[in-house]
């Protein structure tokens, strides 16, 4: 997730600038830069890596304005480099632009805009907004060059489309920033002579607790001494500030207790940035490669830890919707292990930083095996997307939390997409069956919003069975390696034994281990397995389980008499509902 801080009031910009972005340096960065307003130009310094790097850069440059804007850079277009950090500029040099999120069509876009004469410096998408609003600024109207400035951007609004929130500032209106936003975060901090633009609140924390926040097609226009909020069609709308009691730390949690209850909540907007781009880039890939794709004849997912569960579940997708056959190795494993050189081979490596080491050896033996050979990761340009002929971006921003959650639940929607962008590829699906699954694929984010949401239904039970030594995890088929995922996270954040099995494996040995009150949870929607599970249940109970149900509402009001307590999530189908049954468990 990028960074954005702006400034405007009677003192120096730089230091306020500068001090935002290090408070934004917990979202995670490749690079960093800054614009200036000074003495009627623009003076931009960036750099690559630590926001320290771009300190020094600006000592050495030394600009000083009243009104700036500055960014921290997650890259999702182009590599981490000087070229592709924020700020960006169109033609002229006048107009500057920050931007967080991702312009789907930008493609497009920068054809047409090259078409007319524009020269591109970067590989980014944001490059794109910066020249749309100088092409813009040709024909809007206005009395001011402010007013044309508003218009220009309104009409850049209506022709860019995905999750977008950017700031603009033009050389031409000193003293004047202008933001943007459309579902991705944006807000402004209302000083006394002086006034903020950011993405988060901790950047100007310090300086003032009076805040904006701007809702989806609202700009936001800042002076020294004011701000004026219009909606999308350019009339004022009223302020409502709210007033910010969170510490800095607290802050930068959004004001959760820690960074993984906050990435919990963070999964509806994870997956709905990461099956923004599915469709279009998925597509490019099987473009690229129709004839390869439609050989295969077999898939080797490999990845470590979380990311293993997640290629368990991806086989099932696989299976399901392309009728491919997929073996799913640890990393660690298929180093060392003697894989058979089978034409048709596609070898898919997950990963959420791109850099585990033993993901990159395993990977590197896949193409030397002369494997095609498809990363899916969180981190663009990484060790693992440059090895891997083709990359899949996983779109959830940085992840701080050890424990992973929305990492996990990104995979499994990008591999849910891969598989019906597969089974379309082989002839397994019809065109009309995957423009339904695929719709429904873009529920899924609604659902997880629903999800989230039984935190306090856990937390009850949690009161219940937290000093227990033991805790089991049971699930059946796609819910299988959730039931691992669970067990795994429980041993990862409270150094409890934990263990996830099959759950119609329970009978062949590990039923035993289960004694008086041992906290059972069993995955158990009201799916075509839910009797197996019931089964289950009630074996556990006989030797004493604690059983809690992880279920739906149909399922609680089935299973009553079989279970101790029951955590009711919303039902998305038997294939999707694993993605939301790891809610739970998180």
């Amino acid at each position: 997730m990028c960074g954005i801080i702006g400034y405007v009031g009677k003192k120096n910009s730089v230091p306020f600038i500068i001090d935002g972005l290090k408070k934004l340096e917990y979202r995670g960065y490749d690079s960093a830069g800054i614009s200036i307003l000074q003495e009627g130009k623009l003076v931009t310094v960036r750099a690559v890596g630590k926001v320290a790097e771009l300190e020094k850069a600006a000592l050495l440059a030394n600009p000083k304005g009243q009104c700036g804007i500055g960014h921290t850079r997650w890259a999702t277009h182009g590599k981490p480099c000087e070229e592709n950090s924020h700020p960006h500029t169109d033609c002229t040099g006048e107009i500057v632009v920050v931007h967080n999120g991702i312009i789907e069509n930008f493609l497009t876009l920068r054809e047409k805009l090259s078409s007319l004469g524009h020269r591109f410096k970067s590989e980014t998408d944001t490059e794109v907004i910066a020249h749309l609003i100088e092409e813009n600024l040709k024909t809007a109207c206005g009395a001011t060059p402010k007013e044309r400035l508003i218009n220009a951007v309104r009409k850049t609004n209506g022709e860019i489309s995905g999750a977008y929130a950017y700031g603009v500032l033009w050389a031409q209106v000193p003293g004047f920033l202008l933001g943007v936003k459309n579902q991705s975060p944006m807000v402004v901090g209302l000083g006394k002579d002086e006034n903020f633009l950011s993405s988060d609140v901790p950047a100007f924390l310090k300086h003032t607790n009076k805040v904006l926040f701007l809702e989806d097609g609202e700009m936001a226009e800042l002076t020294e001494t004011g701000v004026k909020l219009l909606d999308k069609n350019g009339a004022e709308k009223p302020l409502k500030p709210v007033k910010i009691n969170w510490d800095q730390k607290t802050a930068e949690k959004g004001g959760y207790e820690h960074f993984m209850l906050k990435e919990i909540y963070d999964q509806p907007q994870a997956i709905e940035d990461t099956l923004r781009t599915a469709q279009t880039d998925f597509g490019k890939l099987l473009n690229l490669n129709t004839r390869e794709l439609r050989a295969l004849q077999q898939v080797h997912i490999i990845a470590c830890g979380t990311a293993y569960h997640a290629g368990l579940v991806g086989k099932y997708y696989i299976e399901n919707f392309a009728g491919i056959p997929v073996t799913v190795d640890l990393a660690s494993e298929y180093k060392y292990r003697c894989v058979p050189r089978t034409a048709g081979t596609l070898a898919i490596a997950v990963s959420q930083s791109g850099e585990t080491a033993d993901t990159i050896g395993a990977i590197r033996k896949a193409k030397e095996l002369g494997f095609k050979t498809l990363a899916i990761c969180n981190v663009l340009a990484s060790t693992l997307t440059r090895v891997c002929d083709a990359t899949f971006y996983t779109h959830c921003g940085p992840e701080i939390s050890v424990a992973s959650t929305k990492a996990f639940t990104s995979q499994l929607t990008s591999l849910y997409a891969l598989a019906l962008f597969l089974g379309k590829a082989k002839g397994n699906i019809s065109e009309a069956s995957f423009n339904s699954l695929y719709k429904e694929l873009l529920t899924l984010s609604k659902f997880m919003a629903d999800a989230v949401k039984i935190e306090y239904d856990v937390r009850h039970i949690t009161k219940r069975v937290y000093k227990a030594p033991h805790f089991l995890f049971l699930g059946r088929n796609v819910n299988f390696p959730i039931a691992l995922e669970g067990a795994l996270k429980l041993k990862e954040v409270s150094y409890r034994s934990a263990e996830g099995f099959a759950a119609g494996e329970i009978k062949h040995g590990p039923i035993s281990i289960i004694e008086k009150g041992t906290p059972t949870i069993v995955l158990m929607p009201a799916d075509s397995l839910f009797e197996k599970m019931l089964s289950a249940c009630q074996e556990c109970r006989a030797r004493g389980a604690f059983v809690i149900a992880v279920t739906t509402q149909e399922g609680a009001r089935l299973a009553k008499d079989s279970v101790d307590k029951t955590i009711i999530l919303p039902y998305a189908g038997e294939l999707l509902q694993p993605v939301l049954n790891v809610v739970a468990l998180q």
